[in-house]
């Protein structure tokens, strides 16, 4: 478990987070979202205490961390696994040797290094690379590595800063479905500094968008979906807008309210309202488990919006007259 209060980061005058407070429960994913400057990369340096916050806690496993020594944090690092973008692995070492390097800052004896490389290179399919140097290997391949250098210590946390960055949509999924097997095979808590919302659908539990230094949204990655209409969760699943109605009709924006919806529902309320449904685009997934959706319709003008909003309501979507010209554009990338 990570469990930061009020933490605050400073540079002279320059505020980079400002009262930031987040739990993140054991054996979960969380992902950390936000623009350019938003304090992203100083909150994943100060939770392993590469930097020392201005003010507040950081507790991992309920040991708080910022008033330890130098000598004590040495200690307690080891509970924390840490992922970097494009993996920085050191050149002139091997595949194996690179994992190694924690194991042999601890002291541990070479044979029960060895084993414990053994397994971790296997563990992220990459014992038959073990032998190459990373220029030797993918970008995918070397971020696997990275991943068994982060879990050497066997931590209870792994960090992981824009771990996909850069990397193709097949080795990207790879990447996420091993994150999700360390959290559901060993109970790994992760935590994902993140820009890309694909990720945060596929592998996270709950999401916590950071702009200027502060939380500004939070919760479940269904919840944030589901929920409203903000900037974080149109963002996490985007509306997917459609050309201007001809007359005689309008265009609705529905969204998924509840966390499981009738397959069905379009003939069904289709039929309940007796006119056809024209459906313009949409992005269904599951989220966290559960069903998350944005789609656009076409509806005749005809019918009360009140009933087109209520029979979309009696099966758990949010329905609502795209009204506004932006929404009416050419259909949204």
């Amino acid at each position: 478990m990570i469990e930061i209060t009020s933490l605050t980061k400073r540079y002279g005058s320059h505020t980079v987070l400002d009262d930031v407070d987040f739990t993140v429960p054991s054996g979960s994913v969380a992902a950390v979202v936000g623009p350019s400057g938003a304090g992203k990369s100083t909150l994943f340096r100060c939770v392993n205490l590469l930097e020392r916050p201005t003010a507040g806690t950081v507790r991992v496993d309920r040991q708080e961390l910022t008033h330890l020594s130098r000598r004590e944090l040495r200690v307690a690092r080891r509970a924390i696994g840490t992922v970097f973008q494009s993996a920085n692995l050191l050149r002139r070492l091997t595949a194996a040797q690179n994992v190694a390097l924690p194991l042999h800052f601890l002291g541990l004896p070479g044979e029960e290094t060895q084993q414990r490389v053994r397994e971790l290179l296997e563990r992220v399919g990459m014992l038959h690379r073990a032998n190459h140097y990373p220029a030797q290997l993918s970008g995918g391949q070397r971020q696997r590595v990275g991943i068994a250098r982060g879990l050497a210590t066997r931590p209870s946390v792994l960090l992981a800063d824009e771990a996909t960055s850069g990397l193709d949509p097949e080795t990207t999924g790879s990447i996420l479905r091993l994150l999700t097997e360390l959290r559901d095979d060993l109970g790994v808590t992760i935590v994902v500094i993140t820009h890309e919302m694909d990720v945060v659908r596929s592998v996270a539990d709950v999401v916590f968008q950071l702009d200027h230094g502060r939380i500004v949204e939070y919760g479940r990655v269904g919840d944030v979906v589901r929920r409203s209409d903000s900037a974080l969760a149109t963002a996490l699943l985007p509306d997917q807008l459609a050309p201007r109605p001809p007359a005689g009709e309008l265009v609705w924006q529905l969204r998924y309210q509840a966390a499981s919806v009738d397959p069905a529902w379009l003939s069904r309320i289709s039929r309940a309202l007796g006119t056809d449904i024209a459906l313009l685009s949409g992005l269904v997934e599951t989220v966290g488990g559960e069903h998350a959706g944005r789609l656009t319709v076409r509806i005749s003008a005809h019918l009360a919006e009140d009933k087109v909003t209520h029979s979309f309501a009696g099966y758990g979507i949010h329905a609502r007259v795209a009204e506004a010209a932006s929404e009416l554009t050419a259909v949204a990338s």
